[in-house]
């Protein structure tokens, strides 16, 4: 019976790690579990029994079985899509904490030394130690995650917290790997702590010890430091924005048999925003059923509802020719200018393009006729401007607004404020549109700029210089999938600051990854140097 439970109990400790990441995220959004989710996953790669002849394979498997669990759960909004898809996604992201968890096996996990007088649990130096490489390994492979195959960086464990706006202005310095350092740097600490008592206890003194205090001051240091942004006041001017939520299913938005829908209906919700006086007029991703270059039809209609009042349209649209295929943002100063165009930088992988589609044509065979071809991918940030009031204007299409660096590139470029426009409408009424936003909003805190997001259908929202989802589009009760137009007064700032994040990027997630390969390469050579003469 001892020796059944030695075998499970690490286990259940894996899967509880796993559903209490699942329950960080939308729909569940319990964000305080954040701060001990892991902490079941260090038990098991702390104190379980390993296997002589593969104890790192063991640990590594704990950690994708944690992974495995918590991107099954947080991502299963991707069935609407492609269940195949979503599997094979969830299977390679999930190698990510996997070799994380090897890592805190090899270069974060606390000896004691039969010889020694003392328990190493009882050095907070040692506990502090383990923890901050832990959370740097997390970090770096998080940064890595958000990169590699053109990167996925959804749901960043500090994305947890995009509601506590406090916290949230750490972004600004460190970019979300902040946030993550402090969750998983909570949750080894609390593993740590534990033990240690469990030993004091047993000697009849407990005593006082700074690896928790230190922590728990880490964290009240980060959330006063937000305190402190929020107060700061920079000059601004409004900008009033009708952003247009059409709500058009997705098995109607390319049937040709529904094109003339699509456009009474853009037409419609445009009557509802020029009543409204907006200087500008936002059209969610590829609003229009056709290229706006390519078809006579489609052209001619947005310059149409371009000429009806003294406003910037800016619509989602796709551009389709010989020489390219982009997924692009346009917007109009009327109907005889030159439409401003910014091609998407950041390609949607399974979404907008098949990985190894030549070379490994098995991915494409899964997703089917749902990407049959591959979009090319745009140069950079474009910036947009609007003459009256002057405004330069980012675009942001789909999940770019979910990168940090896009952000923070069309911020130094010299956007005011960033304009998001999405098609969330693939996924339904599922919990992966309020996902989405939550990134959103760090982009914002990330470089002290606003957002407007206009979305299919989903969340069509207004977002402050500091992440604050000002308004919602949404109906009485509370269906925020419904067709409707948002009239927003965004705060645009007259001359935006600097941040640090901006300035420097993600050099802490950077400094993490160094901290990772340095502590690694130390507990490699070590045992080495030991068994010299």
């Amino acid at each position: 019976m001892s020796s059944r439970f030695s075998v499970i109990w690490p286990w259940a400790c894996v899967i509880l790690s796993g559903l209490l990441l699942v329950l960080c995220f939308a729909p569940f959004n319990q964000a305080w579990l954040v701060w001990i989710a892991l902490s079941p996953l260090f038990v098991a790669l702390w104190f379980a029994p390993t296997t002589p002849r593969h104890p790192l394979l063991t640990k590594a498997a704990y950690g994708y079985v944690t992974g495995l669990i918590y991107f099954l759960g947080t991502l299963s909004w991707l069935t609407t899509v492609t269940a195949a898809g979503w599997f094979i996604l969830c299977l390679y992201l999930a190698l990510y904490p996997a070799v994380w968890a090897g890592f805190v096996y090899v270069a974060a996990t606390p000896h004691d030394r039969p010889q020694a007088p003392t328990s190493i649990w009882l050095s907070s130096w040692n506990n502090l130690r383990v923890g901050f490489i832990a959370a740097a390994g997390w970090v770096a492979l998080e940064l890595l995650r958000g990169q590699v195959f053109t990167g996925f960086g959804w749901n960043s464990l500090g994305i947890a917290l995009h509601t506590n706006i406090p916290l949230l202005q750490l972004s600004s310095l460190t970019g979300v790997g902040g946030l993550s350092f402090l969750a998983i740097l909570s949750s080894s600490i609390a593993v740590a702590t534990v033990r240690r008592l469990a030993i004091e206890a047993r000697g009849g003194k407990i005593r006082a010890h700074f690896d928790f205090t230190l922590t728990l001051a880490l964290i009240v240091l980060a959330f006063v430091f937000g305190l402190r942004e929020l107060h700061h006041t920079t000059e601004t001017f409004p900008l009033r924005v009708a952003a247009v939520q059409p709500s058009i299913p997705q098995e109607e938005k390319w049937n040709p048999a529904f094109e003339q829908r699509i456009y009474s209906t853009l037409e419609r919700l445009t009557d509802a925003s020029v009543a409204l006086q907006p200087e500008l007029i936002v059209w969610p991703e590829a609003a229009i059923p056709r290229g706006f270059f390519e078809d006579r039809i489609a052209n001619q209609f947005v310059k149409t509802q371009a000429a009806r009042g003294n406003f910037a349209l800016l619509l989602g649209s796709l551009i389709l020719s010989h020489e390219a295929d982009y997924n692009a943002a346009l917007m109009l100063l009327g109907p005889e200018a030159e439409p401003q165009v910014y091609p998407k930088t950041h390609l949607v992988m399974f979404g907008e393009y098949i990985p190894f589609r030549e070379s490994f044509p098995l991915f494409a065979i899964l997703v089917g006729d749902l990407v049959p071809a591959d979009f090319d991918a745009g140069d950079g940030p474009v910036i947009f401007h609007i003459l009256t009031p002057h405004v330069a204007l980012a675009p942001l299409i789909c999940f770019e607004d979910t990168l940090g660096t896009l952000g923070r590139q069309a911020a130094n470029a010299g956007a005011q404020m960033f304009v998001n426009v999405t098609n969330d409408g693939w996924f339904k009424r599922s919990a992966g549109s309020e996902q989405h936003a939550a990134h959103a909003v760090f982009r914002c805190a990330e470089t002290r700029r606003p957002m407007i997001r206009a979305a299919n259908t989903g969340l069509t929202c207004a977002i402050d210089s500091f992440g604050r989802v000002r308004q919602t589009l949404q109906t009485a009760e509370g269906d925020t999938f419904a067709e409707g137009v948002l009239l927003a007064e965004i705060e645009v700032p007259v001359s935006p600051p600097q941040t640090f994040y901006m300035l420097y990027g993600d050099l802490f997630s950077n400094f993490c990854l160094i901290l990772t390969l340095v502590a690694l390469t130390v507990n490699i050579i070590r045992p080495r140097q030991t068994a010299s003469p």
